[in-house]
């Protein structure tokens, strides 16, 4: 392991040696290792101080690189350093018992492997000899309990979902880094960058949670249409509601079977059109 001085590592970094007892004072910058009176940094410090510069260069304070630093040192995530994930509420890590996991997959399903697999998809996670589980899985899989679906239907459905949510966050995280993160680094001299990423990205988690949950609804409206169809649960095709007839609400409700796809020449007559128009 490389051992330096602090006089050797300023020149590695670049920086005065005073600037690099000011960010252990600090605390950016882990103590080094004492031999005597002789302080000797090694291969960590430099990787810390590379870090430090780039995240200086990124507009980042010195008090929000030790609040990064020592959160990370902590084992905490980056979303939750970040304030977006790890929050109380249903994102909240919970502890479970055996009756806990017992209600969750239904009486006499109870097995290591059901549990083992969880487990190994990140539903659960084992603390100090306990398991515990987010709080929104452990709602949903009682709910899903008592419908009596399969323990193992669950788990593949969630390995399923997962992938799913994992194609649509990076797509999100893409969109940031490609159109967002340029202009943080332009004005990274302006102010800390570390809340003005901390907004945004609540932002942006907000933004991708209504844009899946509005999305979901629609296929999962759907496929329960489907799902009458094939069965023959829906009425005749003459059949309308008593509330059809109602006046339109400004929230309005679509009730006509066949919807129109317009082509660009008539999307072009909408968008020319003025909004006082009358509705046809």
């Amino acid at each position: 392991m490389t051992q330096l001085t602090v006089d050797e590592l300023a020149v590695r970094v670049g920086l005065p040696g005073s600037t690099i007892r000011m960010y252990q004072t600090k605390g950016v910058l882990h103590p080094p290792r004492r031999q005597g009176r002789i302080a000797y940094y090694d291969d960590s410090h430099l990787e810390r101080l590379t870090l430090v510069q780039r995240l200086q260069a990124r507009g980042f304070s010195l008090p929000a690189i030790a609040e990064l630093v020592a959160a990370r040192e902590k084992g905490a995530s980056v979303a939750a350093v970040l304030g977006v994930g790890d929050a109380e509420g249903p994102d909240d890590w919970v502890r479970i018992r055996v009756r806990d996991i017992r209600r969750l997959v239904g009486a006499g399903d109870v097995h290591p492997r059901i549990v083992k697999r969880a487990v190994d998809l990140g539903l659960i996670r084992w603390r100090r000899g306990w398991p515990h589980v987010r709080r929104w899985a452990l709602e949903a899989g009682g709910r899903l309990s008592a419908m009596d679906v399969p323990s193992d239907d669950v788990l593949d459905s969630f390995a399923h979902l997962r992938r799913a949510t994992d194609a649509i966050a990076a797509d999100f995280v893409e969109v940031f880094e490609r159109r967002v993160w340029p202009h943080l680094a332009e004005g990274a001299e302006q102010e800390d960058q570390l809340d003005r990423v901390r907004a945004l990205l609540v932002e942006l988690t907000y933004t991708a949670e209504t844009v899946v949950v509005g999305t979901l609804r629609e296929s999962v409206r759907d496929a329960a249409e489907e799902f009458a169809r094939r069965h023959g649960l829906l009425p005749g095709g003459e059949f309308r509601p008593a509330w059809a007839e109602e006046p339109v609400p400004i929230a309005e409700r679509l009730t006509d079977t066949e919807e129109e796809t317009p082509g660009e020449p008539e999307i072009r007559r909408f968008l020319d059109r003025d909004d006082h128009d009358e509705l046809r």
